[in-house]
């Protein structure tokens, strides 16, 4: 008779794997704590502090346009490869955007967690004292004449007198205390890093609701606060027309003064100022000394020279006063080029422009003009004239300081004259225009500025370096005592001992302490000793 084997056991299904989900999950986790740990937000900042240094070396646009023409023509074949690199761009490029960002981030994951620690550390008491007090850096054992309890009451009042947080505890040992100071060192990181994040917050508010523009105005013209009429200008993202502040600035006067070397020594602007059709003040402001209004401001960042020419055609119409700035191509002699375009002449079928070389102490030497002295002291203009198409309604951009070569190259522009003309001086156009140097005028580079966080980051700076003495300055320490019985029956055996961080003075600290103990255990009163009991008389 057989007998059936019973069926084998179905082996147990193996565990379930990890969803894709909480793969994800621990990949995001492992990420984020990478990334608020403390030694990524060193990195982060450093790679700011590095990213900015092609901000500091090359020209901007933001601050001179001109800066990176002239780079451009100078470098023409590395100029575009650090424009596709955004380094004429820096704070506003996609690269310096990403590092600021996870700086921000990571600061703000960094500090609110240990912020939330260090508020539950403000409440928790000191920690017990360990069981071997001996085996501490700083630690030593004093005998007191009182007992245990007295001695410790000594104790405490030293090291609340030092303001230490005092707390009293019964050990197995016998009665012990522990003290700690120094919560102000870790606040003061807090607040260093907290200050810091502040700063970021109002950098970052500049750039979004801040703008910034720049022009040349000559002696006797102003400006109002318009995209418009800026030569160059930059503006943040959450920045609308609409949003600039209505304000005129008129140019009076402009001087320049030098060293004896002719290195200039200062550059002033007498200027009028105030809200279009209304009430107008004056101010000098100056290269360090800007006007300030409501977070906004005028700075005076350069200065150069204006021709002015008197131009009369055939018919006998004249044009005074005709001015237009000279860009300086040599700022020791103040050797300046530009260029007057006069498309509109009356009985003009031609369109004419001029196209010139300012010295402003001029000498000519084998028939070419140089300039000697950054001076106005005797100025002279060497000119070319042309005639024909300008190309201003081309509808393709050109610079008001300079003639479009590709007109010249295409014979739309021709020569027709050319001279050096001293104050005073005329030439004649083959047509019967008369072109006279009338003098020069001074113009002043002034650049607007509106920054609505700049008074926050200036709190936030201050904040910051007070959070930063106070990290560095303080000190975090913690002092442990223990009383014994002596063994002989009278007097404490006082075992103290100390932990410092933040300072290497810790072990002079704690001999100064245990001195200024062992003087107030001395002059403390001694243990009372018990009686001893009578023993009656035997019978």
């Amino acid at each position: 008779m057989s007998v059936e084997a019973p069926p084998r056991p179905a082996a147990p299904a193996p565990p379930p794997g990890p969803s894709v989900g909480r793969r994800l999950g621990g990949l995001l986790l492992r990420w984020w704590r990478r990334l608020t740990a403390m030694r990524t937000a060193i990195v982060l900042l450093f790679l700011l502090a590095l990213a900015a240094v092609p901000g500091s070396l090359l020209p901007q646009r933001s601050l001179s346009q001109n800066n990176v023409n002239q780079y451009f023509a100078d470098h023409p074949e590395l100029a575009p490869v650090l424009d596709r690199l955004y380094l004429f761009d820096v704070f506003s490029s996609p690269w310096f955007a990403a590092v600021y960002l996870l700086l921000f981030v990571s600061l703000i994951g960094c500090v609110v967690p240990r912020a939330a620690e260090h508020a539950r550390a403000l409440r928790t008491p000191p920690p017990a004292a360990p069981r071997n007090l001996l085996r501490l850096p700083d630690s030593g054992r004093l005998a007191a004449p009182s007992d245990p309890g007295a001695a410790l009451d000594v104790v405490e009042e030293e090291l609340r007198v030092r303001r230490f947080r005092v707390v009293r505890r019964d050990g197995a040992r016998g009665p012990e205390l522990s003290a700690e100071k120094g919560y102000l060192k870790e606040t003061g990181n807090l607040v260093f890093h907290l200050s810091l994040l502040a700063l970021l917050l109002g950098l970052a508010g500049g750039k979004l609701w801040g703008y910034e523009g720049s022009i040349l105005v000559t002696e006797g013209q102003g400006f109002c606060n318009s995209f418009q009429q800026y030569d160059t200008y930059s503006a943040g993202p959450l920045v609308d027309s609409g949003d600039l502040n209505a304000l005129c600035v008129d140019l009076d006067q402009f001087t320049a003064e030098y060293e004896d070397n002719l290195t200039a020594a200062s550059f002033t602007a007498d200027i009028r100022y105030g809200a279009p059709a209304g009430e107008e003040r004056s101010r000098t402001i100056g290269v360090n000394d800007p006007l300030r209004l409501d977070g906004d401001r005028v700075y005076v960042t350069g200065h150069g020279f204006s021709p002015t020419f008197t131009v009369t055609v055939p018919d006998g119409t004249t044009f005074t006063d005709v001015t237009v700035p000279f860009l300086p191509t040599d700022q020791g002699t103040m050797a300046s080029e530009g260029a007057l375009k006069l498309p509109d002449l009356p009985g003009q079928e031609d369109q004419l422009a001029l196209e010139g070389f300012l010295a402003p102490t001029g000498l000519v030497q084998g028939g070419v003009l140089t300039s000697i002295d950054p001076r106005p002291l005797a100025p002279q203009v060497a000119l070319i004239a042309y005639s024909g198409y300008i190309g201003l309604d081309s509808g393709l951009p050109q610079s008001v300081y300079s003639i479009d070569q590709s007109q010249i190259e295409r014979g739309r522009l021709t020569e027709v004259g050319s001279a050096n003309l001293s104050v005073g001086e005329s030439f004649d156009l083959p047509d019967g225009t008369r072109i006279t140097f009338s003098g020069v005028k001074e113009f002043a580079a002034l650049q607007y500025s509106h920054d609505p966080g700049q008074l926050w980051v200036l709190g936030a700076s201050i904040v910051l370096l007070g959070g930063l003495l106070g990290m560095l300055l303080l000190r975090r320490e913690r002092v442990f005592a223990r009383a014994e019985a002596a063994g002989d029956g009278g007097g404490t055996v006082l075992t103290l001992a100390a932990l410092t961080r933040g300072g290497g003075e810790g072990g002079s600290r704690f001999e100064a302490l245990s001195d200024d103990l062992r003087d107030a255990l001395a002059a403390a009163p001694p243990a009372r000793t018990a009686p001893e009991p009578e023993v009656p008389p035997r019978d």
